[in-house]
């Protein structure tokens, strides 16, 4: 039977016969300008990109290395291809309210217009308003103005003075009260005399004191007539006061609306016409800031122009079509902005409109953004801010910042209208988390296009292929590959998609093979790349990460790590492990041995016992419980213990893929009849006895191989399969060129009862109508040896009841 089972070369790797290439270099190719092996996930992307509706964006899923990126860009770059760009944002101070900056949407490359126009505007107010108000036309009014001002102010003096006389009094001004209402003061023997010092004399008896009483009252009634008098000046004051201010306001406003008249005529905005006014007004109110090189008190520190000059957040004046933003690194500030701010020369935290600053989600505007879901995850506040603004369609610009605190402002800019398309990258695992756990994704992200690692085998997939490697020889500048470079990269491609009836469709990473043939070419100096620079690439890069592999090895064929490749022992077998490092993946064997006795254990894992054994393994050992169960237990009891144990294994056991060896190597401690030690066995295997497929085979089949070959091939060594993994052989050359001369074995099964005839060379036995199984045979030999060991415990059973009656 193991000849029938035995695969022959041709079953062991598929190869591409450089013939069926109708070309001799890729020279003579055209370019692939579309997306190999990815049409789900690019049909996926241009349905969520082509619909424009709220929610429609669109999560990529699939592992890293499958070319999401490079498809997504280039879907994109197709998508805004003649698109419509979107226009300017900017953003204005709000003169009643600085807190709250306002939004102005403007056409495309209108913004750094308006900002070039409106400094120019300021600059050109800066140069005329002094010479406005130093003009013959302004002074003169001005001077009217005054000195109508002064007659009145002259007419109420001298009326006053000629009353204070009349009534004996006098009027005295001192130094240093200029503005302050004069002193009044009696005349007494020809002088001024205070009221006070007055009254000290009619306490001394010289003066009288009916004159006094009479002094004061009359002192009494000017002051308050003063009072009047000064408050109708103060009112004159302030008149003349605000007819300067209308003047200045007049003839400013006059300036001002006749220079900023080409700016209303070229940005027709109702948004700006009444910026312009609010302008206006806040200019004269500060019209000082035209003539003083210091800036009145009550404006804040810093250039007191400033307030006048124009934000623009957006400016789309270079965009083609809608823009496309690829956020590599998305921090709260690199995504949505921040409000900056700075220390004023009074050490106060200080902000304004021009420091409100765009992100890239704003900066999408209009188009697309691209980033990746475990980035925006793991920066905080992010993610729900994210969500947040694709929820609501609108995004107000704040400081994700711990010390905001401390400044002194609470800036509040209008929101943004949001229009934009977010593409997020993850893989599938981080998905299924987010639609499991967060309830709005489903809402947001309706779309989902899934990238797959690979992509079926067949001739129109190797003629792109070809084609492939032509775009990418052009995109980097490469060397021509022939027709048996581009055979061994699609056999490589093979080899890394699983399965022969496919191909990895991971193309970043055939990618770097490409380039690192054509160093291989380059060294040789040859102006074509060639299949052998293609196997040099894929020995040097498994070279560059096999140094653990090569140590296991070396302990392997030092005996630090034991495993026989020859001769027959009960109970002992070699199964098959993976190890997977990352950027490496390579099989080893390892010794699983057995140990049966009478008992009623049943089967113990000792890997479980010593936790390093994981679920799946440890299903795949109860398992082998109910294939003896069904074989063995129909008219008896297992009274057995039996243990297994991965030798030599410190750290860890997953998986059931061992679980068929585990089987074997049981049989054969319970049949006593030895395993061949040059055959190395893989694959699980269920209730039924039937072998189930498993992962990894190939790196399996090449770890015992590399064993074999480093204690010298004898011709009686190979490894058991599941059949169901046929199709997933793509060996090594060399392998397969053993196998051709006879120097190892690959045998496919698909039962226990086929893979321990191979290792023991007896036939395992087909249970009877009775319930026994052929007199010899392996299910025959462990059957007794199950039916002695129940009949042993019997016996045990009524000695020690006798034992104990006897006592």
């Amino acid at each position: 039977m193991s000849e029938s089972l035995r695969l022959t070369p041709e079953e062991l790797r598929w190869t591409l016969d450089t013939s069926t290439l109708p070309f001799a270099t890729t020279d003579e190719l055209e370019p692939l300008d579309e997306i190999l092996g990815q049409d789900r996930g690019v049909e996926a992307l241009r349905f969520g990109i082509g619909v424009r509706r709220p929610g429609y964006n669109i999560l990529v899923t699939g592992a890293p290395g499958s070319g999401r990126m490079d498809a997504v860009k280039k879907v994109l770059a197709m998508a805004v291809e003649g698109g419509n760009v979107p226009g300017d944002l900017c953003y204005l101070n709000n003169f009643k309210d600085p807190e709250a900056p306002i939004l102005v949407r403007l056409g495309q490359g209108q913004g750094a217009r308006l900002k070039k126009s409106m400094q120019a505007l300021v600059d050109e107010l800066r140069k005329e308003v002094p010479k406005l108000f130093e003009s013959p036309e302004y002074l003169a009014r001005k001077n009217e103005i005054n000195e109508a001002y002064e007659k009145k102010t002259a007419s109420f003096f001298m009326n006053l003075e000629k009353q204070v006389k009349e009534a004996g009094f006098a009027l005295v001004t001192f130094q240093g009260r200029q503005g302050q209402p004069p002193e009044v003061m009696p005349v007494v023997d020809g002088e001024p005399t205070p009221v006070l010092k007055l009254e000290q004399m009619v306490e001394k008896g010289r003066f009288p004191r009916d004159e006094f009483e009479r002094i004061k009252a009359k002192h009494s009634e000017i002051k308050s007539e003063i009072d009047s008098i000064f408050l109708q000046i103060r009112q004159l004051q302030k008149e003349i006061q605000e007819k300067n201010r209308q003047a200045d306001k007049a003839m400013f406003s006059n300036l001002a609306d006749d220079l900023i008249a080409p700016l209303r005529e070229d940005f027709a905005c109702e948004e700006l016409n009444e910026y312009f006014r609010h302008m206006i007004d806040n200019m004269v109110e500060n019209i000082a800031i035209f003539f003083a090189q210091e800036q009145p008190p009550h404006m804040p520190v810093g250039d007191p122009f400033e307030q006048y000059t124009v934000n623009v957040m957006v400016d789309n004046s270079e965009q083609q079509g809608p823009p496309v933003i690829i956020e590599e690194y998305p921090t709260y500030r690199n995504l949505f902005g921040s409000i900056e701010r700075i220390v004023d020369r009074s050490g106060v935290w200080r902000t304004d409109f021009s420091r409100i600053k765009a992100g890239s989600f704003v900066r999408a505007n209009g188009g697309y953004l691209v980033l990746n879901l475990l980035d925006a995850i793991m920066e905080p506040g992010v993610w729900q801010s994210l969500k947040r603004a694709l929820k609501s369609r609108k995004m107000e610009i704040q400081t994700y910042d711990p010390f905001y605190l401390f400044t002194t402002s609470s800036m509040k800019p209008e929101p943004i209208e949001m229009d934009i398309k977010v593409i997020v990258l993850a893989d599938t695992y981080m998905y299924h988390l987010l639609q499991h756990y967060d309830d709005d994704v489903p809402k947001i992200f309706k779309v989902r296009a899934d990238f797959d690692t690979t992509m079926d085998n067949t001739g129109e997939a190797v003629s792109q292929f070809a084609r492939f490697v032509r775009a990418r020889c052009t995109e980097h500048g490469l060397r021509p590959f022939d027709r048996t470079a581009v055979a061994a990269l699609v056999e490589e491609a093979v080899r890394m998609g699983g399965r022969q009836e496919k191909m990895a469709a991971t193309f970043p990473k055939l990618t770097d093979l490409l380039m690192e043939a054509e160093y291989f070419a380059q060294q040789d100096g040859r102006d074509t790349v060639m299949g052998d620079d293609v196997a040099r690439a894929v020995e040097a890069r498994i070279h560059r990460s096999s140094l653990i592999e090569e140590k296991i090895q070396d302990m392997i064929d030092r005996g630090s790590i034991m495993i026989d490749t020859d001769g027959a022992k009960a109970g002992q077998i070699n199964g098959l492990a993976v190890y997977s490092m990352g950027d490496i993946m390579f099989g080893k064997p390892s010794r699983i041995t057995v140990a049966t006795s009478m008992g009623k254990a049943g089967i113990i894992n000792i890997e479980r016992e010593a936790d390093l054994s994981g679920s799946t393994h440890n299903k795949g050992v109860l398992i082998l419980g109910g294939y003896l169960r069904k074989m063995f237990a129909q008219d008896k009891p297992l009274a057995m213990s039996a243990s297994i144990a991965f030798e030599q294994s410190y750290s860890g056991v997953d998986g059931d893929s061992a679980s068929s060896t585990e089987m074997y190597a049981l049989l054969s401690s319970l049949s006593g009849v030895p395993i061949k030690q040059g055959v190395a066995v893989t694959g699980s295997v269920n209730q039924n006895g039937e072998v189930q497929a498993i992962g990894g085979v190939n790196h399996k089949i090449e770890g015992f191989f590399a064993c074999c070959k480093a204690r010298g091939l004898t011709g009686a060594q190979g490894v058991i399969i599941p059949r169901a993994n046929v199709k997933d052989l793509m060996l090594k050359p060399e392998v397969v060129d053993a196998v051709r001369g006879g120097t190892f074995h690959i045998w496919s099964v698909d039962t226990i009862e086929q893979g321990i005839e191979i290792l023991t060379g007896k036939k395992a036995g087909a249970r009877r109508k009775d319930g026994t199984y052929p007199k010899g045979s392996i299910y025959a030999l462990a059957d007794e040896r199950l039916k002695s060991l129940a009949e042993g415990m019997v016996r045990f059973g009524k000695d020690e009841n006798n034992t104990k009656d006897n006592d």
